[in-house]
């Protein structure tokens, strides 16, 4: 047995995480909760200091889990990249984003593999965790870690892990989703499922590197998809006059053969609106145009204006424009029961609502402040409903009283169906 197996096996080994964002600190509390002396790494030097406070700012980790962990002497936080050095296993949570023109951006990949290799010893297990097209692993990565000489699965071991982390899910944890493995060569493989084993309940092992980058594009790729189909088929139900919810809950009658997806205002968040364009641009350079990605992404990117339209709508019926007319909007975030308004479509609508002149504001329990749009956060009560020409349900939180705002709101415009339970007449509530 290898001297860096031991250490995992034994729980010695000197855990890193490099990105202590919604995937990295999540991961890292993980390993620190095995028992593994966890060390992590940002640049975000306010971050290290919230978490050497034991303070957490990422909804799916407690303050209190963090202070107990940084009181047992299990975790702590850095900004200095030279502790890689005294690491044994290093995982990579760095973002992964988008260029204007839909091209990935590995600009944070590369920088962090600099690093790495600067580091780099004998023994050491390198996971890259962050979404990206397949071949990163394998291409990028490898090249200039050993360049200085040390041979991957001998000296050291590289594999991919992708993240399938979702955010303000209680039931599905950074401990229990099952863990995908692609190693650069077996002997990698098995290193990371050594470790991955130690803090989650089941991992999966793949037969490289590039297989489990396929996985995580695949798994985002089926939502983005399936996403704009409902999508589709919603507007398509608005034009034949038929209720789409309704639809779609007699349809997930059916025991087998289908899997319901509701519709929506877009798509949002870190993941669908962007990783289907990592598996698009890699394709684009074998000369194959991936037409499924760039179909959904055409029909998603298209719902906020689709919304806007349908809110138009509603107003000129009753002798209204949007210009002037008083908007409020029911949560900003991209999804529910979080406070991450990144790729909103929220942000969408509201830019095109500025654009035409309309009075906004906004409800969310999780966000009161938005650098992104020229809105402003207003308590939900009796009276910011009322004075509201229409009320505008974008993101479904649960803790909204529902039924508190049909009683109040003059017009609503629900692209959620989250007046389902509470919707007493159709006169006043339009739904997308």
């Amino acid at each position: 047995m290898s001297m860096l197996r031991e250490k995992i096996a034994s729980r010695t080994a000197r855990v890193g995480i490099i990105g202590l964002g919604y995937v990295g600190l999540p991961l890292a509390v993980a390993f620190a909760k095995a028992g593994f002396p966890v060390t992590g790494i940002d640049i975000d030097g306010n971050k290290v200091t919230q978490i050497n406070a034991g303070k957490s700012y990422i909804q799916d980790v407690s303050s209190h889990e963090l202070h107990t962990l940084r009181e047992q002497g299990k975790l702590q936080a850095t900004s200095d990249f030279t502790v890689l050095q005294e690491l044994d296993t290093v995982s990579i949570c760095v973002p992964t984003p988008l260029s204007k023109t839909k091209d990935p951006d590995i600009s944070f990949i590369a920088s962090v593999t600099s690093k790495i290799a600067e580091h780099l010893h004998a023994e050491q297990l390198i996971v890259l965790e962050s979404t990206t097209y397949p071949g990163t692993t394998e291409e990028f990565i490898l090249p200039e870690l050993t360049a200085k000489g040390l041979q991957v699965g001998v000296d050291f071991y590289l594999a991919f892990s992708p993240e399938r982390l979702d955010p303000g899910n209680p039931h599905y944890t950074a401990q229990n989703i099952p863990k995908i493995i692609g190693g650069i060569t077996p002997a990698c493989t098995a290193m990371a499922q050594a470790l991955y084993s130690q803090a989650m309940q089941k991992v999966i092992p793949v037969s490289s590197a590039k297989t489990a980058e396929m996985v995580k594009l695949l798994e985002n790729t089926f939502r983005a998809v399936n996403i704009a189909l409902v999508n589709e088929i919603a507007i398509m139900c608005d034009r034949l006059e038929i209720d789409v919810w309704e639809v779609i809950e007699a349809a997930a009658t059916k025991p087998f053969g289908f899997m319901p997806f509701y519709p929506g205002p877009g798509w949002g968040g870190h993941c669908i609106p962007v990783d289907p364009f990592y598996l698009s641009w890699k394709l684009k350079t074998l000369n194959y145009k991936a037409r499924f990605i760039e179909l959904a992404a055409e029909v998603n990117t298209h719902m906020p204006l689709y919304v806007v339209t349908k809110l138009a709508d509603i107003l000129n019926e009753h002798q209204k424009s949007i210009k002037g007319s008083k908007i409020l909007m029911l949560g900003v975030t991209y999804k529910r029961d979080v406070s991450d308004v990144r790729e909103s479509p929220a942000l969408d609508i509201l830019r095109i609502l500025q654009q035409k002149g309309a009075n906004l504001s906004f409800y969310d329990p999780y966000v009161q402040r938005l650098e992104e749009a020229s809105a402003h956060w207003v308590p939900l009560t009796e009276q910011t409903l009322a004075g509201a020409d229409c009320v505008v349900i974008v993101t479904d939180h649960q803790q909204v009283d529902y039924k508190f705002v049909v009683e109040h709101a003059p017009l609503i415009l629900d692209t959620r169906n989250a007046t389902k339970e509470v919707r007493t007449g159709r006169e006043k509530i339009r739904l997308l």
